[in-house]
């Protein structure tokens, strides 16, 4: 199932569905059984499950529940891809929690003078892609070893939606980005019960500046139902 097609599901939920439904338990269990079945109550739970949640805790819930996620190549969708190819600067390239790779790789497959460096927790998983240009490393955006102003472009897509301190992450993501800033989140409205297992949800324009500190001058669209953010330096 693709991007384009589950932002279109998440859009009817979001926006046809009454919030009284939409905030049932017993309505969201029947949809999600299906695809999750015996980890159904851990979706249904994850939310306030967040109390006692910590960093580490939080990935080992991601990892536990990995393998009744959506099966896909990326989480974005081709648009935000086609945009983000033909707008990256310079040849020094970050894509922060990258996820598989995918990105990263087709970055480099697009421009052999650009040196790609792609960062994940999980990249363990997905460490077999070889390309001279491209290098794949363990890590997460809060322990980033990269000194100032280190990347022409960062990159980072759906993940800010799932950190406790999306602000401190995208401090994070300023102090090494030289050139351009790019972020895509998910255009979502905020509900008790969701397929996915974001803290942090988005669904008007003026909640990325008061909720991530985007700045006014950012270019922010939206591509089939996802933000794409670009900030300059």
């Amino acid at each position: 199932m693709n991007r384009k097609l589950t932002n279109k599901i998440n859009w009817i939920l979001d926006n046809l569905v009454p919030p009284l439904l939409r905030d049932s338990k017993l309505f969201m269990y029947i949809l999600m059984y299906p695809l999750f079945r015996s980890k159904t109550t851990l979706f249904l739970n994850f939310k306030s499950d967040l109390d006692i949640a910590n960093e580490k805790q939080l990935h080992k819930y991601y990892q536990l529940l990995e393998d009744v996620h959506i099966k896909r190549n990326t989480d974005l969708n081709e648009k935000c891809i086609q945009y983000i190819l033909n707008h990256i600067t310079g040849d020094n390239i970050l894509d922060i929690a990258c996820g598989t790779g995918y990105l990263a790789k087709q970055i480099a497959l697009s421009n052999k003078n650009k040196k790609v460096i792609g960062v994940d927790f999980s990249l363990n998983k997905h460490s077999n892609l070889v390309i001279d240009n491209l290098t794949l490393q363990y890590g997460t955006l809060l322990d980033m070893d990269f000194d100032d102003d280190f990347f022409d472009t960062v990159i980072c897509a759906h993940t800010l939606e799932h950190l406790y301190n999306p602000i401190e992450a995208i401090g994070e993501l300023r102090r090494v980005a030289k050139k351009r800033l790019i972020i895509v989140l998910p255009k979502q409205r905020e509900y008790k019960y969701t397929f996915d297992l974001h803290l942090h949800f988005f669904p008007y324009k003026y909640t990325l500046y008061s909720r991530l500190g985007i700045s006014r001058d950012a270019l922010v669209i939206v591509l089939d139902n996802d933000y794409l953010i670009v900030e300059d330096f």
